[in-house]
């Protein structure tokens, strides 16, 4: 399976890559090294740390390599003039009687407690294409699903400013 992913991401993720394998990785070894040379290993604290961070390092690389590499480019806008990616949308929740304003992302950049919520998630797809007035049936599994009406959208565009997930 394929990320969709804008332009924007990839070139945050490659931003990222190169900081990690230019300044972050000769950093950590070095770091190792310093740690190593304190002697007895198998009660050294700062060696078994500092080779937790370089493994997270290179962990996140690889990751980071393979989500350029699978990546998908896809639209901002969908087909036609409903929600597309980096909208902002007012939805009224049925359930709980209350607005909650959402903003459709890619997968990388979502963050639910931000209100960042990735076109891929049951809320997503329900919302995808869509317009105001229209009321979304959101299944989030077979035994659970709710409405949602739409109240509002707000065409933002692409914001540089949100990040794009890390560990």
């Amino acid at each position: 399976m394929y990320d969709e992913l804008t332009q924007s991401d990839i070139d945050k993720m490659k931003e990222e890559l190169e900081h990690r394998r230019l300044v972050l990785r000769p950093q950590l070894i070095e770091e190792v090294k310093i740690a190593r040379s304190f002697g007895d290993l198998s009660e050294n604290f700062e060696y078994k740390a500092a080779k937790r961070e370089k493994n997270r390092n290179d962990s996140r690389i690889r990751y980071l390599e393979n989500m350029i590499k699978t990546a998908r480019l896809v639209d901002v806008a969908p087909t036609g003039a409903g929600i597309g990616l980096f909208d902002r949308v007012t939805l009224w929740m049925e359930e709980d009687e209350e607005d909650e304003v959402i903003q459709l992302v890619t997968t990388l950049r979502q963050d639910a407690l931000k209100g960042l919520i990735s076109k891929e998630s049951p809320v997503g797809k329900a919302l995808w294409g869509r317009s105001v007035g229209d009321r979304v049936l959101i299944e989030v599994n077979e035994d659970y699903r709710y409405y949602a009406e739409i109240r509002a959208v707000e065409h933002t565009g692409e914001d540089p400013d949100v990040p794009i997930s890390s560990f």
